[in-house]
């Protein structure tokens, strides 16, 4: 070999080691979902069919439809831990407002099924407008703020059904949340438009752009102009209402509405958009990382369950994989700050 050309080969090394630590975030999620994929299909004839692709994706639908709304919080580097406590009083709502059988002891106010839907997601905008106003008006620091939400809807949840299980809901929710078309969930199809959706608001919108911009660089949005408490206002409650969309359709999807019916979905949600590779730290992912980071937990959970791994075991599983994406977040964060200086 001459000397030249050792000089290119050790050139396109050299240059070729920053990008692969710079993408480190995006590529570590990708390598994991092809490596749990071809382990569970070696270890699991049953895993790899098409039957089962279809249940992994049913199974990811509800936390895919609360993380749209999430990855917009935490690309502005905050975070909304009221998500699954909003997802779950929207739903308690919804079957609050819709008539019951006799033999459910709630006492509720039926209304036709298009105003339980409209007051339902008053409702969850309308936490998620108070979410937006103590971070942005109080200014108290969102981990605290939505902390509060998360028992204040839990408390709303409470006084609705009183410990009781409702089951009906408008009609509507029903065929979205557990009918289908073409053999395919609505669910599936409601979860893929509202991904497809929040990527080309993130991708190809000015308020998608502003997102980034105050995730990025908070100081630098405001000195441009940008009215960054709008921002941090408008992501709060599409987390919300994108939560108690998955809420309304859950209940449907689960056949019932009682309290705590969504407590892992907290989790599940928050771990989806780390796992798959955005920033806790704001300004890098997006939708695209959220779907990888929802098919990581999806095919981890579903191909547990066709190895029989013990269910304790499976949840330590979980904890690992989201504590290891948690130090690639900050890997990755601490490479882009010795990039800059």
């Amino acid at each position: 070999m001459s000397s030249d050309t050792a000089l290119a080969t050790g050139q396109r090394t050299r240059g070729l080691a920053p990008f692969l630590r710079s993408q480190m975030r995006n590529i570590a999620p990708f390598l994991t979902l092809i490596f749990l994929a071809g382990f569970f299909s070696f270890a699991s004839p049953s895993f790899a069919t098409l039957d089962n692709l279809g249940n992994i994706l049913t199974q990811v639908s509800i936390t895919g439809i609360i993380a749209v709304g999430l990855t917009f919080v935490i690309l502005c580097a905050e975070i909304d831990l009221s998500i699954a406590a909003i997802a779950n009083v929207t739903g308690i709502a919804v079957a609050y407002f819709t008539l019951q059988e006799s033999y459910v002891n709630i006492a509720n106010v039926p209304l036709p099924g298009a105003v339980a839907i409209l007051l339902s997601i008053l409702l969850c905008a309308l936490l998620g407008l108070v979410n937006a106003l103590g971070l942005t008006v109080i200014g108290i620091p969102s981990f605290i703020m939505t902390l509060a939400m998360m028992q204040i809807a839990a408390g709303i949840s409470a006084l609705l059904v009183r410990g009781q299980i409702a089951y009906k809901v408008p009609s509507l929710i029903t065929t979205l949340g557990s009918g289908s078309i073409g053999g395919i969930p609505w669910l599936v199809i409601i979860a893929a438009l509202m991904l497809l959706g929040g990527h080309l608001v993130l991708t190809y919108t000015r308020f998608g752009r502003y997102v980034y911009m105050v995730g990025g660089n908070r100081e630098a949005a405001e000195y441009s102009g940008l009215n960054v408490k709008l921002i941090l206002g408008a992501v709060m409650v599409i987390s919300a209402v994108c939560s108690g969309i998955g809420g309304m359709l859950g209940v449907a999807h689960f056949g019932s509405a009682q309290q705590n019916e969504f407590d892992t979905y907290l989790l599940d949600s928050i771990a989806a958009v780390v796992v798959g590779g955005t920033s806790l730290f704001g300004g890098r992912g997006g939708i695209g990382n959220t779907i990888v980071g929802l098919f990581v937990l999806g095919v981890l959970n579903n191909g547990l369950d066709h190895v029989n791994i013990d269910s304790f075991l499976k949840i330590l599983i979980r904890g690992l994989i989201l504590l290891a994406a948690l130090v690639i977040n900050v890997y990755a964060q601490r490479l882009r700050e010795k990039a800059v200086e």
